[in-house]
C-alpha cells in the first residue's frame, strides 16, 4: 500500500513508532527486519553504512538491532521483535545503499530467531487497517506531506 508516498508492503509487521519492519518467515518463527522507506527518509535519506548485530547477538523488542550511517547523522535501528539474531545481510557491508534503495528487498538488515512473537505482536501493526491510521499518524507528527 502506498501511504503519503511511501511503499509499506502488505505483508510486513510494521513498528510504527521506529519505523522498521518484520517478514515471518519458516512458520513464524523466524523474522527478516529492516527500516520502512518513511523511516529512512525521516533519518535523512542515503544510507553510507549499515552495521547490523552480529550473529548470536539477543535482541529487544525495541532495543538496537543495527546501525546506520547518513550524511548527517548515525542512527541506532530499533528491533520490531525480540530474538537471537541467526543472519545478517553480508551485501551491506560492501553496498549499505541497498537499504535506502530497495527497503523492504535486498536491503533487510538481519534475521532474528523469534523469542515471543505474541508478546511482540501487541506493538506492531498489520493489514491496511492497523498500518494506514498508525503510518499517517507518524507522517503527519513528522510534518511528512
Amino acid at each position: 500500500m502506498l501511504i503519503k508516498g511511501f511503499e509499506f508492503p502488505d505483508d510486513l509487521c510494521f513498528h510504527a513508532d521506529h519505523q522498521v519492519w518484520a517478514r515471518l518467515e519458516e512458520g513464524g518463527a523466524v523474522a527478516r527486519v529492516g527500516i520502512t522507506a518513511l523511516g529512512i527518509h525521516l533519518a535523512g535519506g542515503e544510507i553510507y553504512m549499515a552495521r547490523p548485530k552480529m550473529v548470536g547477538a539477543v535482541v529487544a523488542q525495541g532495543g538496537s538491532v543495527a546501525v546506520v550511517e547518513l550524511a548527517k547523522s548515525i542512527v541506532s535501528v530499533k528491533s520490531p521483535v525480540s530474538g537471537t539474531v541467526v543472519e545478517v545481510n553480508a551485501r551491506l557491508g560492501a553496498a549499505p545503499e541497498l537499504v535506502h534503495r530497495d527497503p523492504y528487498g535486498e536491503g533487510w538488515l538481519a534475521r532474528l530467531s523469534l523469542s515471543d512473537f505474541e508478546a511482540d505482536r501487541a506493538t506492531l501493526v498489520q493489514g491496511e487497517a492497523e498500518v494506514r491510521p498508525a503510518m499517517e499518524r507518524h507522517a503527519w507528527l513528522n510534518q511528512v506531506g
